[in-house]
């Protein structure tokens, strides 16, 4: 987690860790789903990790589909499970801000 005034920056650390934990890079990873909690939120973290933004919610984030409190988690994994089978893509992330300052982030392999 981050101190919870930098809420906005912790799924940077959870990422970086769940890349990390995987064996993974941001080159290896074909999708990323990202929450848009706020639209800032999402800019600060694909500038830190350098994500490529054609590789970011490509049908849209949090704002475009919403943002259903308690089920925000279900949605950005569903949705990038999805994607990844639509594409055909192997690896992507989902990750969120939580409140305090925590995230959660994950690495799913397509098999």
């Amino acid at each position: 987690g981050v101190d919870p005034k930098d809420i906005f920056e912790a799924p940077i650390t959870g990422v970086q860790a769940a890349l990390a934990k995987a064996g993974k890079g941001v080159g290896d990873i074909d999708l990323f789903e990202i929450n848009e909690a706020f639209a800032a939120q999402v800019l600060c973290n694909i500038k830190a990790l350098e994500v490529p933004e054609d590789k970011l919610n490509i049908v849209g984030g949090g704002i475009a589909l919403g943002h259903p409190i308690g089920a925000s988690g279900a949605r950005v994994l569903t949705t990038l499970v999805h994607q990844l089978k639509r594409t055909g893509g192997k690896a992507g992330v989902a990750a969120l801000c939580l409140g305090g300052g925590n995230a959660v982030a994950m690495v799913v392999e397509m098999v």
